[in-house]
């Protein structure tokens, strides 16, 4: 009876050492699939946040060799003083005979933008107006009291409107003129408005204009209280169809946290242009 009781035990025992190895070897290869597979899907995210960064850097780097390029073509290098006295505007008149010298973009009224109390209230809340055209179909001034509110959600669609002086070409930096929104498309989502446009030179657009509004945006942002002062004005000469440049005035409401005057020359580094059409040629 011993002898048949021993060998009856022992078989089970052999069965359940076997079950557990296997078992267990079961459960490491399936964690060793699972860690496997973690590793594999952390390498791809790492790899593609690696990649989205060095896209970023490429875009930071490209944008600043195009500023690097227009100031190194005559656009802005730092802001020019005009003398003109605190609080008042000079008239468009006198910013048409202003004459190019090198400095793009110079300041108006000591860059006081000299907007009145009324101009600032906010009592109506966030609002946009476009100038009529003129007689020669000409655009004219366009002003706002901007906000969060009127900033765009929808990615902006191609223009085609053809403003006065299109006559566009490719030159040596690319194309020489853009469509130019005198109130930017990201402040208010104003693109095929025809009210809203002007032919600017490449540099005037960006980063002329750009740097301004994009100082405004960046101020909207910050908060949905925030309301800007804008103005914006082409300034053509007699019945020229170019325009000879543009004044932007902003102000925020409130503080002076975006506060400019500033006239922007119409003018694209190696090229004359010919203010009655929008037609040009090689400076020599």
């Amino acid at each position: 009876m011993l002898g048949s009781s021993n060998a009856a035990t022992a078989t089970p025992t052999t069965k359940v050492k076997v079950e557990t190895v296997k078992k267990d070897h079961t459960i490491t290869v399936k964690n060793d699939t699972k860690l496997k597979a973690l590793q594999k899907a952390n390498s791809s995210s790492a790899e593609s946040l690696k990649t989205k960064t060095g896209d970023l850097a490429k875009q930071k780097s490209q944008i600043d060799h195009d500023k690097q390029q227009n100031q190194k073509d005559g656009a802005t290098k730092s802001t020019a003083t005009t003398a003109v006295d605190t609080g008042t505007n000079p008239s468009t008149d006198s910013l048409a005979d202003k004459t190019y010298s090198g400095q793009q973009t110079i300041t108006v009224n000591n860059n006081h933008p000299a907007f009145s109390s009324s101009d600032l209230s906010t009592d109506n809340g966030a609002w946009q107006r476009y100038g009529n055209l003129d007689q020669l179909n000409r655009v004219t001034a366009a002003n706002a009291l901007l906000n969060q509110s009127l900033m765009p959600k929808a990615k902006r669609e191609p223009i085609n409107v053809n403003p006065t002086g299109w006559r566009n070409k490719k030159i040596a930096s690319g194309w020489l003129y853009n469509r130019s929104h005198l109130i930017g498309y990201q402040l208010t989502g104003q693109n095929n408005n025809f009210k809203n446009l002007m032919t600017g030179t490449r540099s005037l657009n960006a980063p002329e204009m750009v740097t301004y509004e994009n100082q405004v945006a960046d101020y909207l942002k910050t908060n949905s209280s925030h309301y800007v002062r804008y103005e914006v004005t082409p300034v053509f000469k007699g019945n020229e169809l170019l325009a000879r440049g543009v004044q932007m005035r902003g102000q925020s409401v409130g503080s002076d946290d975006v506060s400019f005057n500033i006239y922007i020359f119409n003018v694209q580094a190696g090229m004359t242009l010919n203010y009655n059409d929008g037609t040009s040629r090689v400076a020599n």
